[in-house]
């Protein structure tokens, strides 16, 4: 059998809705795996993917049909050599292995510390590009920001510049969480919000095309780098409101106390532990069954992947494949991890020399998922206390860490709720 005779056959086309094949409705549960529900897309999504899932395994099998054809079997193909293939897809060989591959090499996968290649043709890629398109469809538009004189800039999107029709909307920015970039954490936001704000949403330093030649990696040099970007892209004069998640959090509240109630108005922290300690990080730790808290934020195998989706959301997806979270940390894992681990050593949150929470001036909505397993619901508490008189407490039940994600309705509305002067009910 020639290998250049593996083609990519096409997908295929269901007669009706009671008809539909069962790659279509695989694909279907791979894309509510990672949090996209039908109605959040295009059937030519669908289709897109089934094309994608075709072409992979034909190119495996056609890597299978080298390897055996390498192990002189011509085109016998066995397990074995559909293994490598799949192996090979996740690793590469500097040339075709020995004709004699070890059993071990075939069935063990590759070491965590190794280097992953970035992913070109995958689930996350498309992905990507779905996230920016709603970014794109809400009227945000790209801009790199220099700052420091060019020794960092700010990856943002941002409300049109000079968009006489939006000039009297209030400026909103908002700050993400640790991990995947800002269009993969506020996708379910910017098309709500975007009709009552002018949105700001940068990409903190690290993650998502921003970067500085700088040494110091604390939440206040995050913090330090937003207030510059505000400068920059908000006329003079305007007051702007900040809502960040997580570690986005710990960015915001910094950012508020910083440029103080005459430039920040209100102040949204959710699923943000500001009180964080060393007791807090060992019972995450105890959660995530692991050494190192960047091990738990950083995952580098899909069972830490999958370990981290299940702290993350109060229903982690039922159907998450292997490969499909194998993609994800190849996309999304592996850009300037040695920053990010530097980033997380380095928050001030716990040393009483470096920080300390105070409440501040500005209308504060503390935000928190019921169910949350980073920061557990109890801290909520502790931190809207200490934050004063001036912040409130609203729990969203049956969520975790994520409750932008799983239940975008209310977070929405609390946000709207909490940021206009008119409460809006319903969106």
């Amino acid at each position: 059998m020639d290998p250049r005779a593996v083609q990519t056959p096409p997908p295929p086309a269901a007669a009706d809705a009671g008809d539909e094949p069962r790659d279509a409705r695989v694909v279907k549960e791979i894309l509510h795996s990672v949090g996209l529900k039908e109605g959040d897309y295009e059937q030519a999504v669908a289709q897109q993917f089934l094309i994608l899932a075709y072409r992979y395994a034909g190119g495996v099998l056609v890597d299978a049909l080298a390897y055996a054809d390498h192990a002189g079997r011509g085109a016998s193909l066995d397990a074995d050599d559909v293994r490598l293939a799949i192996l090979s897809n996740a690793t590469f060989f500097p040339q075709l292995p020995s004709r004699e591959v070890p059993r071990s090499t075939i069935q063990s996968p590759a070491p965590a510390t190794a280097a992953m290649p970035s992913s070109t043709l995958g689930i996350a890629p498309l992905l990507d590009a779905f996230f920016r398109r709603r970014f794109a469809a809400a009227g945000l538009v790209q801009e790199t920001v220099p700052l420091d004189g060019g020794a960092t800039t700010v990856h943002c999107w941002r409300f049109p510049p000079g968009a006489a029709s939006e000039e009297d909307l209030p400026v909103l920015v908002l700050l993400h969480g640790f991990g995947p970039p800002a269009t993969w954490q506020w996708f379910r936001q910017v098309g709500a919000l975007s009709r009552r704000f002018r949105l700001v949403v940068p990409n903190l330093l690290f993650f998502g095309g921003s970067r500085t030649s700088g040494k110091e990696r604390s939440e206040a040099r995050q913090a330090e780098a937003v207030a510059q970007l505000i400068r920059a892209v908000v006329p003079s004069g305007g007051r702007v409101s900040v809502v960040g998640t997580s570690y986005g959090g710990f960015v915001a509240y910094h950012v508020a106390r910083l440029l103080g109630a005459d430039a920040v108005e209100r102040v949204v922290i959710a699923s943000s532990d500001l009180l964080k300690g060393d007791a807090d990080d060992r019972a995450l730790l105890r959660r995530g069954g692991a050494d190192r808290v960047e091990d738990v934020m950083l995952p580098r195998t899909p069972e830490k992947m999958r370990r981290l989706m299940e702290l993350a959301y109060h229903r982690p997806r039922r159907f998450a494949p292997g490969f499909v979270l194998r993609d994800l940390i190849q996309y999304l894992y592996t850009d300037n991890i040695e920053e990010k681990k530097e980033l997380i050593q380095a928050i001030t949150l716990g040393d009483k020399d470096k920080f300390q929470l105070t409440p501040l001036p500005q209308q504060v909505l503390v935000l928190w998922g019921e169910n949350d397993q980073i920061f557990p619901i109890e801290k909520a508490f502790q931190v809207t206390r200490q934050l004063g008189a001036t912040a409130r407490l609203e729990i969203l039940k049956n969520t975790g860490h994520m409750p932008q994600e799983e239940d975008a309705k209310r977070f929405n509305e609390a946000l709207l709720n909490f940021l206009l002067p008119a409460p809006i009910s319903s969106l």
